[in-house]
């Protein structure tokens, strides 16, 4: 009766150890698996930061040019006005971009040589806008979110690769327990599996999931 006892109470520790073997290894699958998408969408949004930088940093360098080029047509515009040379005034003036007409205008209607209060170029004008500079400065931002996107995502793949370090004990204690043939090591084995398994269970499920 003994040995039948011994003998039905080894089937069920061997087939508790079965299943929490077979439970953690589709955990363990998932973890992995989600771990690795994880990592891809790292990859990607880290490739898309770069190359969104890349077109700030383009279009930045199209609002300094164009910069450059306002400053040196409003400049002898300037010495045109202070020369009276009125020929050469309105030149200059029907070439402006019309960011820098508008400026202009804006910054004459202030009336800079009586007005101390005036700003000191059309430049300092809130009518003056670079579309290209304003560009550059949304790219920056949308190129810093990705970053910061690529981040996260690299921390989620971390947490799921650090819970295959608990699930690989779950393993390694589930076999065990068919291993020794004390009793009560058996089920302290088990129970402790099953302990880490259930909590690695409950944190992973809290975990986003990205398919």
């Amino acid at each position: 009766m003994t040995d039948q006892i011994q003998t039905t109470f080894a089937r069920r520790v061997e087939f508790v150890a079965v299943l929490m073997i077979a439970l953690t290894a589709v955990l363990t699958a998932w973890t992995a698996f989600e771990s690795s998408k994880w990592g891809g969408v790292m990859s990607i949004e880290f490739s898309q930061a770069g190359a969104t930088r890349t077109e700030s940093v383009r279009a930045s360098n199209v609002a300094n040019r164009q910069t450059v080029v306002d400053v040196s047509l409003f400049t002898s515009y300037a010495e045109a006005v202070a020369n009276e040379n009125t020929l050469l005034e309105d030149f200059l003036s029907d070439r402006f971009p019309e960011r820098l007409g508008v400026a202009v205008d804006a910054w004459l209607a202030t009336e800079p040589l009586q007005n101390p209060d005036a700003p000191a170029t059309p430049f300092d004008m809130p009518e003056y806008v670079l579309e290209a500079s304003e560009q550059a400065d949304q790219l920056e931002v949308e190129a810093a979110a990705a970053s910061q996107r690529a981040r996260e995502a690299n921390q989620r793949s971390d947490n799921y690769t650090v819970t295959t370090v608990f699930l690989a004990t779950v393993l390694l204690l589930s076999a065990l327990s068919s291993k020794v043939d004390n009793s009560r090591l058996q089920i302290a084995l088990l129970v402790i599996a099953g302990v880490i398994f259930v909590s690695i269970g409950v944190v992973v499920a809290q975990f986003p999931v990205e398919v």
